[in-house]
């Protein structure tokens, strides 16, 4: 696979004014974006859906393949605890990855970003061709940081509904030795 189709470009930002232009400015160098919590909780589906339409227009205009556009539900790092008591939801995350998802599907979206423990509520609601990328994957050896709702990339694997992308990060760089830490999670992924 080529480098830049490897690279997810975040669009943490709050404006959506902000994000196209970004989206503007990179689209020849970078084929996915991630659209942050601050924009989807600032723009909402108006803002997701003129986010698609601006890509669309953008790739035409220049002649480039259009980009994937991802979109964040829940933070892995957020408890069903925190969720509810800290951040005021009366429902639970899976209801509101469920509706994040959707909302993002009916936008026009390619897929979102959710934990492993909400892949099947999402492909169950929504089907087959929204991308699923999981992140706070951990292998069994690796602590969790400060994440709250992680899977093993066995967990993840052998779940109904396995996710399309898998994303390590500290697991892997906080290690000794990077490249090690790779291969004990691809002997774990391949033991799945």
């Amino acid at each position: 696979m080529p480098a830049r189709e490897r690279l997810i470009l975040a669009l943490d930002v709050n404006d959506p004014v902000h994000a196209l232009d970004i989206v503007d400015r990179f689209s020849e160098w970078v084929t996915t974006f991630k659209v942050g919590l601050e924009l989807f909780t600032s723009g909402g589906f108006e803002m997701m859906r003129r986010t698609g339409e601006a890509v669309v227009e953008t790739c035409l205009k220049e002649n480039l393949p259009r980009p994937k556009i991802i979109a964040v539900t829940v933070l892995t790092s957020i408890s069903q605890d925190e969720f509810k008591k800290q951040l005021g939801y009366q429902h639970g995350i899976r209801t509101q990855v469920k509706h994040l998802s959707a909302m993002a599907h009916r936008a026009g979206l390619d897929g979102v970003v959710a934990s492993g423990h909400e892949v099947s509520a999402i492909k169950n609601s929504i089907g087959k061709g929204f991308l699923i990328i999981t992140p706070a994957i951990r292998p069994s050896w690796s602590l969790p940081d400060d994440q709250k709702r992680t899977m093993t990339p066995k967990e993840a694997l052998r779940n109904a509904a396995v996710p399309d992308y898998l994303v390590v990060g500290r697991a892997v760089l906080s290690q000794k030795d990077p490249q090690k830490a790779i291969e004990l999670i691809l002997l774990e992924i391949l033991s799945s």
